[in-house]
């Protein structure tokens, strides 16, 4: 348990400062707020957005009202995730879970500090955008999702298996 604890909260403390740098990065060294848009790769831009809602414009936030709701929906959630890391007990998973919530406080930092969250990252193939622009800490949430998603998959998959050995 302590060995999962520990890995998610390295993980998670390496994410918010590798977030908050490359968002300062993009913000004024780069100057992309004055600039809009850097083409980095035929693929991939950096594109200046100011993201006043959560994940793919759901719950945009009107208003100071909403900005502080919106904190408060993350910070509860953010909560979750901790508690979660705090009992999990195989370090994988807590490395996972470092990602979402090193990821969440990266952007609740953003939320907090300036009222928006800063995204960047655009990926596009040719006119075809798959995702909508995203940040680091974005990245973060989602591939730790997806290795949580994908451990509970095989954990099943591999427990169902040990079961039909044993029928």
């Amino acid at each position: 348990m302590i060995a999962a604890r520990r890995a998610g909260i390295l993980v998670a403390l390496g994410t918010v400062l590798l977030d908050q740098l490359v968002k300062w990065y993009v913000t004024y060294p780069l100057a992309l707020p004055f600039r809009g848009q850097i083409a980095v790769l035929p693929i991939f831009n950096l594109r200046w957005v100011q993201n006043y809602g959560v994940s793919m414009g759901f719950l945009t936030a009107d208003g100071a009202i909403g900005r502080w709701l919106l904190v408060v929906l993350t910070l509860v959630i953010t909560g979750g995730v901790a508690f979660w890391l705090w009992r999990e007990k195989r370090p994988w998973d807590g490395a996972a879970l470092g990602m979402v919530l090193g990821g969440a406080c990266g952007n609740i930092i953003d939320r907090v500090r300036v009222g928006y969250v800063v995204d960047y990252a655009d990926l596009h193939f040719g006119d075809w955008q798959p995702f909508l622009v995203f940040n680091l800490a974005d990245a973060a949430i989602s591939i730790g999702v997806a290795i949580l998603v994908i451990r509970a998959i095989l954990s099943r998959e591999s427990a169902g298996s040990s079961e039909d050995v044993h029928a």
